[in-house]
């Protein structure tokens, strides 16, 4: 994943870039770039490895040094940005957050209309960002250029672009990751996380449409092109990597994760399960909100048996290797074993996505104890591995712990569609495997439909492909 930040301010704008751009590192944890300009010094950048050290630690000389009045800054899991483009449609700095799925075929594209060479090379593979710059400059401006890149991009992509006349902030044409405007005397600025601006004195100007394109200078925000009709805003920004206090769609984070637990705790009450654990845990972080709200409605008390070592450990998604993502999900999180010892444990993470964390979390109460563990994911299970955001560059279909399961149950040839109604019996046959190879004592997922109405937001406005595989 990644996010970014931006400021056009009438006064020197590099602290409120360089907290709110900090204010993102919740989704990035290998590069991080601000790019600010000035009539005096131009465009002046910073972009530096944060792998082993937190983004503050490392702008912390770069901000001294640094000066403008608007800024864009980017945190990010790939990409080094933000980029500085001289092309004709003058000099500017870019970043980008989203994915490219066709990257070969708009390189070639790129290559038959005379553009000569990419010089932002990763580990062998074209820059994103870069890419998405050489689309923009096949148009006579960049308006255009914006429009031409987004269309042409399977996948997703939201743009800031830096010049000396403003911000262009442009969503992705679907709107599957959020563009929020904030304004304060003086200073307007663009953020994927509504919350990264408020500590700053800015307060809620807009949240953009997809597709929408603005250009935000310090005396205001204008609208260049206008939002599109279809939305598909990614629904697991409420399960997992929206930050809790951020908010989409005008739902809360944490709220979100609260309803969305005690429709867990409803589904249960159903079923007639409710009231046989001794407690009910949360998997931190996201895991402890949905918690909280299968406690409150249980009545089950709530409590934390484990606690999540958060000064260096990154989220266990993000790594690239499996092998540094077992061991990340192994070290970051620390039973407490007079918790645990003797407890039936209802446990809530927010998802099961390769079953890294989850297995060795339920080991973890095992071996302190635990009488029995009951896992309750609180979104349904993943069945398709997404093509609209960089959750991870290394995910594929099999890398999904349900794929896996359904091959052993009907072959590399199954129909993942078939596995998708909580009724039938080929997802309960799905659901119990997961239970038995990863030991639970039982195992019930939330439902879509429940979530959702947990939500209360229209499903047309949601993306949930990972679930369904809905287009």
């Amino acid at each position: 994943m990644g996010g970014f930040f931006g400021v056009a301010s009438k006064e020197h704008c590099i602290e409120d870039l360089f907290f709110g751009t900090d204010y993102h590192s919740h989704l990035g944890t290998r590069r991080a770039g601000m790019c600010v300009y000035s009539r005096e010094d131009g465009f002046v950048r910073a972009i530096h490895n944060i792998e082993n050290s937190p983004f503050r630690t490392k702008f912390d000389r770069d901000i001294d040094e640094m000066n403008g009045n608007m800024g864009i800054g980017s945190i990010s899991d790939f990409e080094p940005q933000p980029l500085v483009v001289r092309s004709h449609h003058d000099t500017y700095s870019i970043v980008t957050v989203g994915r490219i799925d066709n990257t070969e075929e708009l390189v070639a594209d790129i290559y038959r209309s005379g553009h000569m060479h990419f010089l932002e090379m990763i580990q062998g593979e074209i820059n994103a960002t870069e890419l998405v710059a050489a689309l923009i400059n096949q148009c006579d401006n960049l308006i255009e250029g914006i429009r031409y890149a987004q269309e042409k991009i399977k996948g997703s992509m939201s743009i800031l672009l830096l010049t000396s006349r403003g911000i262009y902030a442009a969503r992705d044409k679907v709107g599957r990751t959020p563009m929020v405007i904030g304004k304060k005397d003086g200073a307007y600025c663009v953020t994927f996380e509504s919350f990264a601006y408020l500590n700053l004195g800015y307060e809620f100007c807009k949240e953009m449409g997809p597709g929408e394109i603005d250009i935000i200078t310090p005396e205001g925000c204008q609208v260049l092109a206008a939002p599109g009709t279809k939305m598909r805003l990614c629904a697991f920004l409420w399960v997992y990597y929206g930050y809790p206090t951020s908010t989409y769609q005008g739902l809360n984070v944490e709220e979100a994760r609260h309803r969305s637990g005690i429709a867990l705790a409803k589904r249960d009450r159903i079923r007639g399960v409710l009231g046989h654990p001794d407690v009910v845990a949360g998997v931190p972080d996201s895991g402890t909100a949905h918690a909280i709200g299968y406690a409150n409605e249980s009545g089950i008390p709530f409590s934390r048996p484990f606690i999540k070592y958060t000064p260096t450990w990154p989220r266990s998604f993000m790594p690239p290797s499996q092998r540094v993502r077992d061991f990340i999900a192994r070290m970051k999180l620390i039973p407490i074993r007079e918790l645990i010892e003797g407890k039936s444990i209802l446990l809530i993470d927010d998802s099961i996505v390769r079953g890294t964390q989850l297995k060795d979390t339920t080991g973890y109460l095992f071996q302190s104890g635990a009488r029995e563990v009951h896992v309750r994911p609180a979104c349904p299970p993943i069945l398709f591995s997404c093509k609209y955001l960089n959750f991870s560059r290394s995910m594929s279909d099999m890398d999904l712990f349900t794929r896996r399961v359904i091959v052993k149950l009907a072959g590399p040839e199954a129909d993942p569609h078939a596995y998708l109604d909580p009724d039938k019996q080929a997802y309960q046959d799905m659901v119990d495997m997961i239970r038995r190879t990863n030991g639970f004592t039982s195992l019930s997922y939330q439902r879509l439909d429940d979530m959702l109405d947990a939500f209360g937001i229209d499903r047309e406005l949601l993306c949930t492909y990972c679930w369904d595989g809905r287009e």
